[in-house]
C-alpha cells in the first residue's frame, strides 16, 4: 500500500496566508495561464471548426466529445499510475505535450494541411494529457500545503479558474477577430510551455511512496479506488451530481459557438465576450461559498446551476441576447461553488494513498458522461435544430439539484472531515 509522507517537519502557515507561499504561489501561476489558455482553445477551436472549415454542427459537437472521452477510456488506470508516479514531473510532461499538439495546427495552417481530422486528434491528445495532468495536481496540492490550507488553496485556484472563463473567451474572440481563430491556438501552445517552466521552479520534494505492494495489480489498484466511492455516501451522491450537471452543461455548450455563429450571425469578437459574459458570475462563487456551511453551500451552488440554465436557449437578436448572459452569470457561481467544495472535500476526507484513484474514479462518471452530451447534442441540433438541442440540454441541467436531496449532504451544515469508522 503506498502511503504519503512529508519530508520534515510540516511547514508553517506563512503571515499574509499562501500568497506568502512561494512553491503555492508557483503552482497557482502556472494554473492561471494554463486555464486562460484552455479557455482560449474552449472558442478558437469550435471557431476554427466553424468559420475556417466549414464543420457541421455535429462534427463539432463529436470536437468536444474528443477532448473528454479520455476520460472515459483511460481515467480509471491513469488514475492508479498517477498513484505510482512522481507528480510534478508527470504534469510538466504533459504540459509540454499539450504545446506541441495545439502548435500543430497553426503549422498545419502555415502548410496548408489543416482539417477537421486533425482538429480532432489535437482535441484527443490533449484531453489524454489532461486526464494525467488534472489527477496529479488534485495528489499534488495536498503535498505542498497542510490539510488546513487546502481549502485556501482550492478557492484560489477555482477564482482564478473561474476568471480564466471570463478573460479566456475574450481573448479568443479579439484574437480570431484580428488574426484568425487559428492564431488563438498558438496563444494556448505558449500558455502550456510557459505553465511547465513554473512547475519547474517548485522546490518542495515530493515524498516517495513507501512499502508499495508491487505484486498488486493495476486492476486491483483501480478497483480499490472505485470501491471506495462506491461505498461512501458522501462521493457517491456528489459523483452522480457531478455527471448528470456535466450532461446538460455539455450539452448546451457543445452547440453554443455554432448557434452564436450560424444562427445570431454573430462575429467571432463578440461571440468571445457573451461567452466571458456568461461566465462572470462565477467570480462571486468563493465569497459565497464561505458564508455557509461546506454542505449548503453544494446546495446552493446545485439551485444556481439548475433552473437559470434555463435563461440561456431564450437567446435572440439584439437584447434578446441578455438571456444568455444572464443564465450564464447565474450558472456560473453554482459551478463554482460546486468544484470548490468538492475539491477541497474530497482532497481532506480521502486516505492520500488513495486519492489519485478516487480522483479519477469520480471523474469517469462526471467527465465521462461529457463525450455522450456532446454527441447527443450534436445528433439532436443535427435532426431538429440548434435551438431545441439546446433547450433539451438545459432542461436536463435545470432538474439535477434533485439529486443531491437523495443523500446526506440535506441533512448537514458542513460535509464530515473524514469518512465514518466502518
Amino acid at each position: 500500500m503506498t502511503v504519503a509522507t512529508r519530508t520534515g517537519p510540516a511547514p508553517i502557515r506563512p503571515v499574509g496566508g499562501l500568497l506568502r507561499h512561494r512553491d503555492f504561489r508557483l503552482l497557482w501561476a502556472g494554473q492561471t495561464v494554463s486555464s486562460i489558455g484552455s479557455n482560449v482553445t474552449n472558442v478558437a477551436l469550435p471557431l476554427v471548426a466553424v468559420a475556417v472549415l466549414d464543420a457541421s454542427t455535429f462534427q463539432v459537437a463529436v470536437l468536444t466529445a474528443a477532448a473528454w472521452l479520455p476520460w472515459l477510456l483511460i481515467g480509471l488506470p491513469a488514475g492508479a499510475w498517477v498513484d505510482r508516479l512522481p507528480r510534478r514531473p508527470l504534469m510538466v510532461v504533459c504540459d509540454l505535450f499539450c504545446a506541441l499538439a495545439f502548435l500543430s495546427v497553426p503549422v498545419a495552417a502555415l502548410l496548408g494541411r489543416r482539417t477537421v481530422a486533425q482538429l480532432l486528434l489535437v482535441a484527443l491528445g490533449a484531453g489524454v494529457a489532461r486526464v494525467f495532468f488534472e489527477t496529479a495536481d488534485q495528489v499534488y496540492l495536498p503535498v505542498l500545503l497542510r490539510p488546513e490550507q487546502l481549502p485556501e488553496g482550492d478557492a484560489k485556484l477555482q477564482a482564478t479558474q473561474t476568471v480564466s472563463y471570463v478573460v479566456g473567451p475574450g481573448i479568443a474572440g479579439l484574437i480570431a477577430q484580428l488574426a484568425g481563430a487559428v492564431a488563438a491556438l498558438l496563444l494556448d501552445a505558449l500558455t502550456f510551455v510557459l505553465s511547465a517552466a513554473l512547475l519547474l521552479r517548485i522546490r518542495t520534494t515530493e515524498p516517495r511512496p513507501v512499502g508499495r505492494d508491487r505484486s498488486r495489480s493495476l486492476r486491483r489498484d483501480m478497483a480499490e479506488g472505485l470501491r471506495f466511492v462506491i461505498r461512501d455516501p458522501y462521493l457517491r451522491v456528489l459523483m452522480l451530481m457531478g455527471a448528470a450537471s456535466n450532461i446538460g452543461l455539455t450539452g448546451y455548450q457543445a452547440v453554443l459557438v455554432v448557434f452564436l455563429v450560424r444562427e445570431l450571425r454573430l462575429a467571432p469578437g463578440l461571440v468571445g465576450v457573451l461567452v466571458g459574459v456568461m461566465s462572470i458570475g462565477a467570480l462571486l462563487a468563493t465569497a459565497l461559498a464561505r458564508r455557509c456551511g461546506t454542505a449548503r453551500a453544494m446546495l446552493i451552488g446545485a439551485a444556481l446551476t439548475g433552473p437559470p440554465a434555463l435563461l440561456i436557449p431564450l437567446a435572440g437578436p439584439g437584447i434578446g441576447l441578455i438571456w444568455p448572459a444572464l443564465g450564464g452569470v447565474l450558472v456560473g457561481p453554482g459551478v463554482a461553488i460546486g468544484n470548490v467544495v468538492k475539491g477541497a472535500f474530497r482532497q481532506t476526507y480521502t486516505p492520500h494513498h488513495l486519492l489519485g484513484r478516487v480522483t479519477v474514479s469520480m471523474h469517469l462518471l462526471n467527465y465521462g458522461t461529457i463525450p455522450l452530451a456532446a454527441v447527443l447534442a450534436g445528433a439532436l441540433a443535427a435532426r431538429y435544430g440548434v435551438d431545441t438541442a439546446a433547450t433539451v440540454m438545459t432542461t436536463c441541467l435545470a432538474l439535477t439539484p434533485l439529486i443531491l436531496l437523495i443523500g446526506p449532504l440535506r441533512r448537514r451544515r458542513d460535509l464530515p472531515a473524514a469518512p465514518a469508522a466502518s
